[in-house]
Protein backbone atom coordinates (compact mmCIF):
# COMPACT_ATOMS: atom_id res chain seq x y z
CA UNK A 1 0.00 0.00 0.00
CA UNK A 2 2.10 3.24 -1.10
CA UNK A 3 0.29 6.27 -0.30
CA UNK A 4 1.27 9.35 -2.46
CA UNK A 5 -0.61 12.56 -0.67
CA UNK A 6 2.27 15.18 -0.73
CA UNK A 7 1.98 15.44 2.84
CA UNK A 8 0.55 12.35 4.57
CA UNK A 9 -1.98 13.45 7.20
CA UNK A 10 -0.40 11.99 10.78
CA UNK A 11 -2.56 11.30 13.87
CA UNK A 12 -1.27 10.19 17.38
CA UNK A 13 -2.58 8.52 19.97
CA UNK A 14 -1.31 9.83 23.91
CA UNK A 15 0.45 13.00 24.66
CA UNK A 16 2.58 11.32 27.50
CA UNK A 17 6.32 11.46 27.07
CA UNK A 18 6.07 9.61 23.88
CA UNK A 19 3.83 11.15 22.16
CA UNK A 20 4.62 14.49 23.47
CA UNK A 21 8.76 14.34 23.58
CA UNK A 22 8.83 12.08 20.83
CA UNK A 23 6.40 11.48 18.71
CA UNK A 24 4.91 15.00 17.74
CA UNK A 25 8.04 16.88 17.65
CA UNK A 26 9.35 14.67 14.95
CA UNK A 27 6.61 14.15 12.95
CA UNK A 28 6.58 17.77 12.83
CA UNK A 29 9.88 18.22 11.82
CA UNK A 30 9.45 15.37 9.25
CA UNK A 31 9.23 16.91 5.58
CA UNK A 32 6.31 14.42 3.88
CA UNK A 33 4.41 14.59 7.46
CA UNK A 34 1.31 16.72 8.52
CA UNK A 35 0.61 16.16 12.23
CA UNK A 36 -3.43 16.61 11.73
CA UNK A 37 -4.58 15.16 15.04
CA UNK A 38 -3.68 14.42 18.41
CA UNK A 39 -5.96 12.11 21.05
CA UNK A 40 -5.97 12.82 24.64
CA UNK A 41 -8.65 13.49 27.16
CA UNK A 42 -6.71 14.57 29.84
CA UNK A 43 -7.36 17.99 31.00
CA UNK A 44 -3.53 18.80 31.62
CA UNK A 45 -2.10 17.03 27.99
CA UNK A 46 -4.86 18.51 26.01
CA UNK A 47 -3.76 22.53 27.05
CA UNK A 48 -0.55 21.05 26.36
CA UNK A 49 -0.83 19.76 23.08
CA UNK A 50 -3.36 23.16 22.08
CA UNK A 51 -0.29 25.09 23.14
CA UNK A 52 2.37 23.29 21.28
CA UNK A 53 0.26 22.40 17.99
CA UNK A 54 -2.15 24.87 17.99
CA UNK A 55 -3.03 24.40 14.13
CA UNK A 56 -3.35 20.12 15.30
CA UNK A 57 -7.12 18.71 15.82
CA UNK A 58 -7.89 17.38 19.29
CA UNK A 59 -9.90 14.46 19.60
CA UNK A 60 -11.36 12.56 22.46
CA UNK A 61 -11.48 8.86 21.21
CA UNK A 62 -9.31 6.78 18.88
CA UNK A 63 -12.07 5.89 17.25
CA UNK A 64 -12.39 9.71 16.50
CA UNK A 65 -8.95 9.18 14.65
CA UNK A 66 -9.68 5.89 13.01
CA UNK A 67 -12.77 7.51 11.00
CA UNK A 68 -10.81 10.61 10.34
CA UNK A 69 -8.89 10.95 7.02
CA UNK A 70 -5.58 10.39 8.81
CA UNK A 71 -3.04 8.12 6.69
CA UNK A 72 -0.67 7.40 8.98
CA UNK A 73 -1.43 6.17 13.21
CA UNK A 74 0.96 6.44 15.71
CA UNK A 75 0.19 4.81 18.89
CA UNK A 76 2.36 6.10 21.86
CA UNK A 77 -0.32 5.25 24.18
CA UNK A 78 0.04 3.04 27.50
CA UNK A 79 1.41 -0.52 27.04
CA UNK A 80 -1.52 -2.20 27.53
CA UNK A 81 -3.57 -0.87 24.70
CA UNK A 82 -0.83 -1.11 22.02
CA UNK A 83 -2.61 -4.49 20.39
CA UNK A 84 -6.01 -3.34 20.41
CA UNK A 85 -5.58 -0.09 19.42
CA UNK A 86 -3.21 -1.60 16.69
CA UNK A 87 -5.87 -4.02 15.19
CA UNK A 88 -8.11 -1.28 15.09
CA UNK A 89 -6.09 0.80 13.24
CA UNK A 90 -5.48 -2.12 10.89
CA UNK A 91 -9.09 -2.78 10.31
CA UNK A 92 -9.62 0.63 9.06
CA UNK A 93 -6.53 0.84 6.50
CA UNK A 94 -4.43 3.20 8.33
CA UNK A 95 -0.69 2.96 7.93
CA UNK A 96 0.67 1.94 11.54
CA UNK A 97 3.59 3.06 14.27
CA UNK A 98 3.49 1.34 17.05
CA UNK A 99 5.64 2.75 20.11
CA UNK A 100 8.15 0.06 21.83
CA UNK A 101 7.45 -2.60 23.76
CA UNK A 102 5.43 -3.64 20.54
CA UNK A 103 2.66 -5.49 22.80
CA UNK A 104 2.94 -6.85 25.93
CA UNK A 105 3.44 -10.56 24.12
CA UNK A 106 5.57 -11.69 21.20
CA UNK A 107 2.30 -13.88 20.41
CA UNK A 108 0.32 -10.75 21.05
CA UNK A 109 2.88 -8.96 18.21
CA UNK A 110 2.37 -11.69 15.84
CA UNK A 111 -1.29 -11.69 15.78
CA UNK A 112 -1.02 -7.56 15.26
CA UNK A 113 1.85 -8.43 12.53
CA UNK A 114 -0.35 -11.02 10.86
CA UNK A 115 -3.30 -8.67 11.00
CA UNK A 116 -1.51 -6.08 9.25
CA UNK A 117 0.02 -8.22 6.73
CA UNK A 118 -3.73 -9.56 5.73
CA UNK A 119 -5.28 -6.57 5.09
CA UNK A 120 -1.46 -4.69 3.20
CA UNK A 121 -1.44 -1.90 5.81
CA UNK A 122 2.75 -0.89 7.01
CA UNK A 123 3.39 -1.75 10.23
CA UNK A 124 6.06 -0.51 11.92
CA UNK A 125 8.11 -0.08 15.81
CA UNK A 126 9.30 3.12 17.17
CA UNK A 127 13.00 1.75 17.67
CA UNK A 128 14.61 5.05 18.35
CA UNK A 129 17.34 4.75 20.24
CA UNK A 130 18.98 2.74 17.10
CA UNK A 131 19.91 6.13 15.99
CA UNK A 132 21.37 7.32 19.09
CA UNK A 133 24.74 9.13 18.87
CA UNK A 134 26.38 6.48 21.34
CA UNK A 135 25.29 3.31 19.36
CA UNK A 136 25.84 5.06 16.04
CA UNK A 137 29.53 5.58 17.35
CA UNK A 138 29.73 1.81 18.61
CA UNK A 139 28.09 0.23 15.24
CA UNK A 140 31.27 2.62 13.49
CA UNK A 141 34.19 1.81 15.78
CA UNK A 142 33.09 -2.29 15.64
CA UNK A 143 32.61 -1.83 12.00
CA UNK A 144 36.08 -0.15 11.61
CA UNK A 145 37.33 -3.16 12.79
CA UNK A 146 39.93 -1.59 15.53
CA UNK A 147 38.71 -3.47 18.47
CA UNK A 148 39.66 -7.01 16.78
CA UNK A 149 36.70 -9.84 17.05
CA UNK A 150 34.36 -8.96 19.90
CA UNK A 151 34.17 -11.03 22.62
CA UNK A 152 31.48 -8.85 24.93
CA UNK A 153 29.03 -6.01 24.12
CA UNK A 154 27.85 -4.07 27.75
CA UNK A 155 25.22 -1.61 27.31
CA UNK A 156 23.77 0.18 30.45
CA UNK A 157 20.80 2.58 31.37
CA UNK A 158 21.06 2.88 35.00
CA UNK A 159 19.37 5.79 36.91
CA UNK A 160 19.11 6.76 40.65
CA UNK A 161 15.30 7.37 40.75
CA UNK A 162 14.56 6.32 44.48
CA UNK A 163 10.81 7.44 44.93
CA UNK A 164 8.39 5.15 43.47
CA UNK A 165 6.21 7.24 40.74
CA UNK A 166 2.53 7.22 40.09
CA UNK A 167 2.77 5.77 36.48
CA UNK A 168 1.71 2.34 35.00
CA UNK A 169 5.13 1.93 33.80
CA UNK A 170 5.14 1.03 38.12
CA UNK A 171 2.08 -1.00 38.48
CA UNK A 172 2.22 -4.96 38.53
CA UNK A 173 -0.34 -6.19 36.24
CA UNK A 174 1.04 -8.69 33.67
CA UNK A 175 -1.15 -6.62 30.94
CA UNK A 176 0.52 -3.10 31.74
CA UNK A 177 4.00 -4.54 30.60
CA UNK A 178 5.53 -2.37 33.35
CA UNK A 179 9.00 -2.59 34.72
CA UNK A 180 12.02 -1.49 33.38
CA UNK A 181 12.92 -5.08 31.43
CA UNK A 182 9.62 -3.84 29.24
CA UNK A 183 10.86 -0.16 29.30
CA UNK A 184 14.07 0.10 29.18
CA UNK A 185 15.17 -3.33 28.38
CA UNK A 186 13.17 -3.10 24.80
CA UNK A 187 15.68 -0.86 23.75
CA UNK A 188 18.60 -3.07 25.27
CA UNK A 189 17.65 -6.06 23.53
CA UNK A 190 17.22 -4.47 20.63
CA UNK A 191 20.78 -2.86 20.28
CA UNK A 192 22.01 -5.54 21.42
CA UNK A 193 20.30 -7.86 18.30
CA UNK A 194 21.33 -5.30 15.90
CA UNK A 195 25.00 -5.52 16.91
CA UNK A 196 25.45 -9.16 17.63
CA UNK A 197 22.67 -11.15 15.49
CA UNK A 198 20.80 -13.61 16.78
CA UNK A 199 20.71 -15.28 20.55
CA UNK A 200 21.22 -18.90 21.59
CA UNK A 201 20.57 -18.52 25.26
CA UNK A 202 19.11 -16.09 28.14
CA UNK A 203 19.90 -15.85 31.27
CA UNK A 204 18.24 -12.71 33.51
CA UNK A 205 18.09 -11.63 37.22
CA UNK A 206 15.28 -9.23 37.97
CA UNK A 207 14.94 -7.51 41.43
CA UNK A 208 12.70 -5.20 43.32
CA UNK A 209 15.26 -2.38 45.02
CA UNK A 210 12.96 0.04 46.23
CA UNK A 211 10.27 -0.01 48.85
CA UNK A 212 7.15 -1.23 47.49
CA UNK A 213 8.34 -1.52 43.99
CA UNK A 214 5.37 -3.89 42.19
CA UNK A 215 7.86 -4.38 39.17
CA UNK A 216 11.20 -5.00 37.68
CA UNK A 217 13.44 -2.12 38.99
CA UNK A 218 17.31 -3.55 38.58
CA UNK A 219 17.69 -5.86 35.42
CA UNK A 220 21.22 -7.90 33.96
CA UNK A 221 20.23 -10.06 31.28
CA UNK A 222 23.28 -11.84 29.68
CA UNK A 223 22.67 -12.71 25.84
CA UNK A 224 24.88 -15.74 24.36
CA UNK A 225 24.78 -14.66 20.54
CA UNK A 226 25.36 -17.64 17.99
CA UNK A 227 28.44 -15.40 16.53
CA UNK A 228 30.19 -16.15 20.09
CA UNK A 229 29.66 -12.23 21.54
CA UNK A 230 28.39 -12.39 24.77
CA UNK A 231 25.93 -8.98 25.46
CA UNK A 232 25.72 -7.78 29.40
CA UNK A 233 22.66 -5.25 29.36
CA UNK A 234 22.14 -3.66 32.67
CA UNK A 235 18.97 -1.64 33.75
CA UNK A 236 18.35 0.48 37.51
CA UNK A 237 16.29 2.80 38.68
CA UNK A 238 18.15 2.18 41.80
CA UNK A 239 22.17 2.94 40.87
CA UNK A 240 23.95 5.59 43.01
CA UNK A 241 26.53 5.37 40.88
CA UNK A 242 26.22 4.74 36.31
CA UNK A 243 28.95 2.36 35.19
CA UNK A 244 29.50 3.65 31.26
CA UNK A 245 26.89 3.79 28.81
CA UNK A 246 28.58 1.10 26.00
CA UNK A 247 31.65 -1.03 26.83
CA UNK A 248 32.52 -2.96 24.11
CA UNK A 249 35.76 -5.73 24.22
CA UNK A 250 37.58 -6.99 21.48
CA UNK A 251 40.75 -8.96 21.22
CA UNK A 252 42.83 -5.93 20.18
CA UNK A 253 41.25 -3.09 21.95
CA UNK A 254 38.32 -1.81 23.73
CA UNK A 255 35.85 1.25 23.25
CA UNK A 256 34.02 2.55 26.30
CA UNK A 257 31.56 5.64 26.04
CA UNK A 258 29.62 7.24 29.07
CA UNK A 259 26.57 9.45 29.49
CA UNK A 260 23.50 9.65 27.78
CA UNK A 261 22.58 10.96 24.02
CA UNK A 262 21.10 14.58 24.12
CA UNK A 263 18.13 14.03 21.79
CA UNK A 264 15.65 13.26 24.59
CA UNK A 265 16.59 16.12 26.35
CA UNK A 266 17.30 18.70 23.23
CA UNK A 267 13.17 17.47 22.26
CA UNK A 268 12.50 18.13 26.03
CA UNK A 269 14.12 21.48 25.44
CA UNK A 270 12.02 22.62 22.46
CA UNK A 271 14.84 22.00 20.06
CA UNK A 272 13.99 20.29 17.05
CA UNK A 273 15.85 18.29 14.11
CA UNK A 274 17.30 20.79 11.55
CA UNK A 275 18.37 23.27 14.31
CA UNK A 276 22.80 23.79 13.78
CA UNK A 277 24.13 20.89 15.99
CA UNK A 278 21.27 18.62 16.60
CA UNK A 279 22.50 15.40 17.62
CA UNK A 280 26.00 16.57 17.99
CA UNK A 281 27.98 15.35 21.19
CA UNK A 282 30.62 17.59 22.95
CA UNK A 283 33.68 16.42 22.93
CA UNK A 284 34.16 16.05 26.70
CA UNK A 285 31.48 13.44 26.00
CA UNK A 286 33.09 11.55 22.97
CA UNK A 287 34.27 7.80 23.66
CA UNK A 288 37.99 6.20 23.64
CA UNK A 289 39.33 3.37 21.81
CA UNK A 290 42.50 1.57 22.86
CA UNK A 291 44.53 -1.04 25.47
CA UNK A 292 44.32 -0.15 29.05
CA UNK A 293 45.39 3.62 29.64
CA UNK A 294 46.77 4.42 26.15
CA UNK A 295 43.26 5.63 24.55
CA UNK A 296 42.43 7.71 21.78
CA UNK A 297 39.30 9.32 21.92
CA UNK A 298 36.45 8.71 18.91
CA UNK A 299 34.72 11.61 17.47
CA UNK A 300 30.73 10.90 17.86
CA UNK A 301 28.52 10.17 15.25
CA UNK A 302 25.48 12.35 14.98
CA UNK A 303 22.27 11.15 16.59
CA UNK A 304 19.48 10.99 14.29
CA UNK A 305 15.88 10.05 15.51
CA UNK A 306 14.56 12.19 12.40
CA UNK A 307 15.63 8.86 10.38
CA UNK A 308 12.80 6.68 11.70
CA UNK A 309 10.32 9.35 10.12
CA UNK A 310 12.21 10.07 7.25
CA UNK A 311 12.77 6.61 6.43
CA UNK A 312 8.96 5.63 7.26
CA UNK A 313 7.74 8.20 4.64
CA UNK A 314 10.11 6.47 1.84
CA UNK A 315 8.25 3.40 2.64
CA UNK A 316 5.11 4.84 2.43
CA UNK A 317 5.50 6.52 -0.85
CA UNK A 318 7.93 4.71 -2.99
CA UNK A 319 7.64 1.15 -1.02
CA UNK A 320 11.33 1.22 0.66
CA UNK A 321 12.13 -1.09 3.91
CA UNK A 322 10.50 0.33 6.60
CA UNK A 323 12.54 1.90 9.64
CA UNK A 324 12.34 -0.61 11.76
CA UNK A 325 10.97 -4.61 10.72
CA UNK A 326 8.68 -5.18 13.07
CA UNK A 327 9.76 -9.36 12.80
CA UNK A 328 12.94 -7.61 14.76
CA UNK A 329 10.62 -6.00 17.32
CA UNK A 330 8.89 -9.83 17.84
CA UNK A 331 12.40 -10.93 18.54
CA UNK A 332 13.19 -8.58 20.75
CA UNK A 333 10.25 -9.44 22.69
CA UNK A 334 10.59 -13.56 22.73
CA UNK A 335 14.08 -12.45 24.23
CA UNK A 336 12.50 -10.35 26.95
CA UNK A 337 9.89 -13.10 27.97
CA UNK A 338 13.61 -15.49 27.97
CA UNK A 339 14.76 -13.55 30.53
CA UNK A 340 11.65 -13.42 32.79
CA UNK A 341 11.37 -17.26 32.63
CA UNK A 342 15.29 -17.57 33.42
CA UNK A 343 14.58 -14.70 36.17
CA UNK A 344 11.97 -17.18 37.67
CA UNK A 345 13.66 -20.38 37.51
CA UNK A 346 17.55 -19.55 37.76
CA UNK A 347 18.32 -21.26 34.57
CA UNK A 348 19.86 -20.24 31.82
CA UNK A 349 16.92 -20.57 28.66
CA UNK A 350 18.48 -21.76 25.58
CA UNK A 351 17.00 -19.61 22.35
Amino acid sequence: MLLMAADLRTGVIGYGIAGRVFHAPLISSTPGLALTAIVTTDAERRARAAADHPDVELLDTADDLFASDVDLVVIGSPNKTHVELALAAIAHGKAVVVDKPFAPSSSDARRVLAAAREKGVPLTVFQNRRWDSDFQTVREVVKSGRLGTISRFESRYERWVPEIWDNWREFGAAEEAGGLLYDLGAHLVDQALQLNGPVRSVYAELDRRRPGALVDDDVFVALTHTSGVRSHLWASASAANHGPRFRVLGEQAAFTISGMDGQEDALVAGLRPGRPGWGEEPESAWGEVGLLDDTTPVPSEKGAYEEFYRLLVTALRDGGPLPVDPESAIAALEIIEDAFESANTGQVVAV
